[in-house]
């Protein structure tokens, strides 16, 4: 049975944000799907997630390659021996590179790619299948850089057909048939 929204309720359809479908209309987490440009629930939305969130790292604006790797690298270590997950999702952001005014990071195009070796070294060794999705980072380079992380991760074996099998059941099932490199 397809979910009816709330969101829209009082607001006439030609009011709705220009990329509103009623298509759209999914929960997560006990939350109606935030749309964009639905600058009404963004406060309810940031004040539960605020809750959801058990290790909280800051970082400071300007943060450089060291403290920032050493952070993750401690935080996950951290958050892993609190609880193992059945699969990770690593949400692998580039908006941290130095130079993006929104991310407001000074990392380094090689910290990002140090980053993504960092958590999958961390995670594959604890036999844990991992996600990567890419996001954010809003400049043009960007592409380059996860192009880049991306291939260090396969040339080191910690993706592809040569990488430790491990699959949402911790069998010996690859996660990807051998063919796809």
């Amino acid at each position: 049975m397809p979910h009816t929204t709330q969101l829209y309720q009082h607001v006439p359809e030609t009011r709705w944000p220009i990329v509103y479908s009623p298509r759209y209309n999914i929960t997560f987490m006990g939350l109606e799907k935030l749309h964009p440009f639905d600058a009404g629930k963004w406060g309810k939305v940031i004040s539960f997630l605020k809750e959801a969130i058990r290790r909280k790292v800051e970082l400071e604006w300007g943060t450089e390659d060291d403290e920032y790797l050493d952070k993750v690298e401690r935080n996950l270590q951290k958050a892993l021996q609190e609880h193992l997950p059945d699969v990770l999702v690593y949400n692998a952001g580039t908006d941290i590179l130095e130079g993006d005014r929104l991310g407001g990071l000074s990392i380094s195009p090689q910290g990002i790619v140090k980053r993504d070796e960092l958590v999958f070294r961390v995670v594959r060794g604890r036999q844990v299948p991992i996600l990567m999705v890419t996001s954010g980072g809003y400049q043009k380079r960007t592409a380059r850089i996860i192009a880049d992380s991306i291939l260090n991760l396969y040339s080191l074996g910690l993706i592809g057909s040569e990488s430790p099998r491990v699959s949402a059941q911790n069998s010996d099932t690859p996660l990807l048939p051998p063919e796809v490199p």
